[in-house]
């Protein structure tokens, strides 16, 4: 048989049982979690769960920004340095560092409410996901109305163009989020306002000594910047800033 004829017949077996060889073989391996609950049984891919993941922990410091107290203190922090004249100190993760805590425990009472009310009784399997979920929500709501001013909640009620809810409780989420976000950036550059006058005031009278002293090319930065440093920790600053910034969140 010449080389030719054996190609064509190699060709016509692969054709005739090429076909059983392949339904022969075994299909690709595919590994999928099923998740036993009280309503029966449910198969979920690693690949989604893991894409949910990925989506909670991409969202979560978002939350903790927008929904805590955290907008509010690292702004009034961010002020305070730029008032100052201070470029780099503190450095930008001190600044938020200390926001971070300040904000862990200004946030410490609703933390408790939510572990008390929502996260034990889940754990303990009293209540269901979406109870636990709706209890854990409810505390949050409570401290977000607290500092959230009317005018900005009717704003964002008449942009979403839905019904006036019955009481502030019935606020959606939706709404209620922007609408504390924005109270927030108010207040903070409301008590930024108040700590730049002092230093303010320090500038413009080096400033005016520098001019009638004729030393136009000296920048007033350089020479006011030791009086306000000192002004501020004679003043004990720091403790002034912190405490008003927890005191207005009562």
């Amino acid at each position: 048989m010449s080389k030719t004829q054996m190609i064509i017949s190699i060709g016509l077996l692969v054709a005739l049982f090429g076909g059983d060889v392949w339904a022969q073989s075994p299909q690709a391996p595919a590994f999928n979690l099923d998740i036993t609950g009280p309503e029966g049984t449910q198969s979920y891919t690693v690949g989604i769960r893991i894409m949910f993941l990925l989506t909670a922990l991409t969202l979560a410091p978002a939350f903790i920004m927008m929904m805590t107290s955290f907008t509010r203190v690292v702004i009034v922090l961010a002020l305070v340095r730029q008032a100052m004249g201070t470029l780099h100190s503190p450095p930008n993760q001190v600044i938020v560092g200390l926001a971070l805590f300040l904000t862990l425990f200004i946030m410490t009472p609703v933390w408790e409410q939510i572990q008390v009310r929502a996260l034990d009784p889940y754990l303990q399997d009293q209540i269901s996901q979406e109870r636990a979920l709706e209890e854990a929500i409810g505390p949050i709501r409570t401290f977000m109305l607290k500092q959230v001013r009317e005018k900005d909640l009717e704003l964002f009620v008449n942009l979403a163009r839905v019904e006036i809810p019955e009481g502030p409780e019935q606020t959606p989420l939706r709404i209620l989020i922007p609408a504390f976000v924005t109270s927030e950036l108010r207040t903070a550059f409301q008590i930024g306002f108040l700590i730049f006058i002092p230093f303010l005031v320090i500038d413009m009278i080096v400033a005016s000594i520098l001019m009638s002293m004729g030393m136009m090319l000296l920048p007033p930065i350089m020479i006011s910047l030791p009086f306000k440093l000192i002004l501020f920790v004679l003043a004990d600053g720091w403790f002034l800033v912190v405490g008003s910034l927890m005191q207005s969140f009562n």
